[in-house]
């Protein structure tokens, strides 16, 4: 059994208060996350402090102690009521839009990246939704050949991509073995969240593994027991929705 920690929404205009707070938190406990990085920022929601010049620097410095930094999107604006093949929600910057418009997205966020000095190997998708243009895009417009989410209960291949599962919005105890990614919006997390996570870290930090340290070289198909799972998800979504 393995957790991962995945940071949403990083930007220029994130909430830094909140931001350096849970790097030191996870500094404290030895958890190197996955830090989805929005290139481009145009959400009116996450425009919360001014921009800082510095932000790229605090990127690489996260980069430079082996966080893994990850292409979130490009601007992180919603433009259909898509949920493509990971139908977490209703909303996507990705998910519905043409081959060619999803191919320009994806130029413009990794080409910011390259500027700044990173070559991102995992893609996040902003609220989880994405479909076969935004693998086809990455394909074309970037080196990037990791996916983080979907529902599995650890790394599969498919389309040529490694997807690395993401289960799970917070930290809790999974009694089934697997690897699993807790999902958190620093931007967005209370006292309370954030004591939460610190309580599990000070009893679990020892099943924590870092993104870069995962043997993706022996990755398989996605197994009866992962599609299971997935179906099951999703079917109870459409229900209780």
């Amino acid at each position: 059994m393995k957790y991962l920690i995945r940071l949403d929404d990083a930007c220029e205009t994130m909430n830094w208060e909140k931001w350096l707070r849970m790097e030191a938190l996870l500094d404290k406990y030895s958890v190197k996350p996955l830090i989805a990085v929005i290139p481009n920022n145009e959400d009116d929601m996450q425009k919360i402090d001014p921009p800082r010049s510095t932000f790229w620097q605090w990127v690489k410095a996260l980069e430079q102690k082996d966080w893994e930094i990850g292409l979130h999107g490009n601007d992180h604006v919603y433009k259909t009521t898509e949920g493509g093949i990971n139908p977490i929600h209703k909303r996507s910057e990705f998910a519905g839009l043409t081959l060619v418009e999803q191919k320009d997205k994806i130029k413009k966020g990794f080409e910011k990246f390259k500027s700044e000095g990173f070559n991102p190997r995992i893609f996040v998708a902003p609220s989880h939704t994405f479909d076969l243009n935004t693998l086809k895009a990455l394909k074309a417009e970037s080196s990037i050949n990791i996916i983080s989410d979907t529902l599995a209960f650890k790394p599969y291949k498919k389309h040529d991509f490694i997807f690395i599962p993401q289960q799970l919005g917070s930290a809790r105890f999974v009694f089934l073995p697997g690897v699993y990614t807790f999902c958190y919006h620093p931007n967005t997390m209370n006292d309370n969240a954030f004591n939460q996570l610190e309580v599990f870290l000070k009893k679990h930090n020892r099943k924590f593994s870092n993104f870069k340290d995962l043997d993706l070289n022996h990755v398989n198909s996605k197994s009866i027991f992962d599609k299971l799972l997935s179906f099951t998800y999703f079917q109870f979504r459409k229900v209780f929705r």
